[in-house]
């Protein structure tokens, strides 16, 4: 007999391998996420004007595909970014793989050869405003805690993209984000 043994309370409901991203169970909402990726070997290659621009110039043409990239801050081996997501679209894994082939076509141009990053990505979906603001001011004082400048405000290679509100009352970024409907 080739059968699967009953679970206690198993009604023969089919579950999916593995669960939806939360961001996609709320209808009105956007997944919201804190992103950290490396270089290779933590070398610095990314504190120069010219990444800065190609970073700048990759997340403002986000927009089209409805992603929004908010407040950044790229250090010599690493960058964090806060960026919110469509509901339905690019995922996360391919934007960031993205992201970096665009920086890394840059750093050949710059004559850095490969490899440029470490394997993987850092993401944390945020549920909370006390969370984004813990998690933003960590990364705004970055610098200043690598002795790189004095203030947060006088490192040249931060800003924001697109103010992203984080609605306290519900947790999240409402969808209506989407390209400043």
């Amino acid at each position: 007999m080739n059968t699967k043994p009953v679970m206690p309370g198993d009604n023969g409901t089919k579950w999916p391998r593995r669960p939806p991203r939360l961001g996609r169970l709320f209808g009105t909402l956007r997944p919201f996420y804190f992103i950290t990726f490396n270089t290779y070997q933590r070398l610095g290659l990314l504190a120069r004007d010219e990444i800065h621009d190609t970073f700048c110039a990759f997340s403002a043409k986000a927009e089209e595909y409805d992603v929004a990239v908010g407040r950044y801050v790229i250090m010599p081996d690493h960058v964090h970014l806060f960026a919110a997501f469509p509901m339905d679209g690019i995922a996360l894994p391919s934007w960031v793989q993205s992201l970096r082939n665009v920086i890394g076509k840059k750093l050949g141009q710059l004559g850095i050869p490969k490899p440029h990053w470490q394997e993987g990505f850092f993401d944390h979906l945020l549920r909370s405003y006390e969370s984004y603001a813990q998690k933003w001011e960590y990364v705004r004082m970055n610098p200043v805690r690598a002795k790189l400048c004095d203030t947060p405000e006088s490192w040249p290679y931060q800003g924001e993209i697109v103010r992203i509100p984080f609605d306290e009352r519900i947790g999240a970024v409402a969808a209506s984000l989407c390209r400043g409907v």
